[in-house]
């Protein structure tokens, strides 16, 4: 031991010990509170339907997803209407995330024109109604161009939310601080080769949470699609409803299945958002 050191110098002085998440923070605590609340929406369904003398009939909800006839699989007119639904929603995602990057740059672009056009579809598309541009898209603007009823919902949706892509995208470049582009010019970068190599990948782990939410959106507003006679997931099961008056197990069952959608694509998205992160 060196001259003048005392013991406590001399111990190896370890880390602190991890603090314990507060009980209103822990995972047990936030699945109890979706069980809760998971019981009281059973609950409230239950007893409204008590109220007015609803007599449940789960069994007969089968046969509107699947059937099995000589041993094949028919699949019923929910599972049909879901698949329409996923359809409209993956064309109009994608084509939403495009629209959403070009636009977004035109904004950015500093040119007059480009400003003009962009500013004004994000700001028109963003303060009227989806149910207002679906009529007028499908009845005014789909007659003169010569366009069918699916292409018609795909393409509204797709606008629509292109408009709120576009913000997200904006907003993450704009993120990324002045330094980058800086010393991107100083090395001799393109724009092109600047956006793509530097500020893009920069960007888009920002990006990634909000357009989750935005994508999430798209697969809920895509019922709109039924005000045209598009025979997605919504408009199947109303029809259903009005033939067989099974309100309550009809709707709780579509409720589910676009649950399960939503949910499916938040997982994707997050897992995505983690493979970003960790390069």
């Amino acid at each position: 031991m060196a001259d003048g050191a005392t013991i406590e110098d001399s111990q190896v002085r370890l880390p602190p010990r991890p603090r314990r998440p507060v009980w209103y923070r822990r995972q047990s605590f936030d699945l109890l509170v979706f069980a809760l609340l998971g019981a009281g929406l059973v609950w409230i369904a239950v007893h409204g339907a008590q109220s007015i003398g609803y007599r449940w009939q789960w069994f007969r909800v089968q046969r509107y997803l699947w059937r099995i006839v000589d041993g094949e699989i028919i699949w019923g007119p929910l599972i049909q209407g879901l698949v329409v639904t996923l359809q409209i929603s993956a064309i109009a995602m994608a084509i939403a995330l495009a629209l959403g990057l070009v636009v977004g740059l035109m904004r950015l672009s500093g040119g007059i024109m480009a400003g003009i056009v962009s500013t004004a579809y994000v700001e028109v598309v963003r303060n009227t109604p989806i149910l207002v541009q679906m009529l007028i898209f499908y009845f005014i603007i789909a007659q003169i161009l010569g366009i069918n009823r699916f292409w018609s919902g795909v393409l509204c949706l797709a606008l629509y939310q292109g408009a709120f892509a576009s913000e997200i995208v904006r907003a993450g470049i704009l993120s990324v601080r002045k330094g980058q582009w800086e010393a991107a010019r100083s090395l001799g970068l393109g724009r092109l080769d600047t956006y793509r190599d530097v500020v893009l990948p920069q960007a888009v782990p920002l990006m990634l949470p909000p357009l989750a939410g935005v994508l999430v959106n798209l697969v809920k507003h895509s019922s709109i699609v039924s005000v045209i006679a598009i025979f997605d997931l919504t408009t199947q099961g109303r029809t259903i409803v009005s033939d067989t008056f099974l309100a309550f197990e009809i709707w709780l069952t579509v409720a589910a299945l676009y649950l399960v959608v939503t949910l499916t694509l938040s997982g994707f998205v997050a897992w995505l958002e983690r493979r970003v992160a960790t390069g």
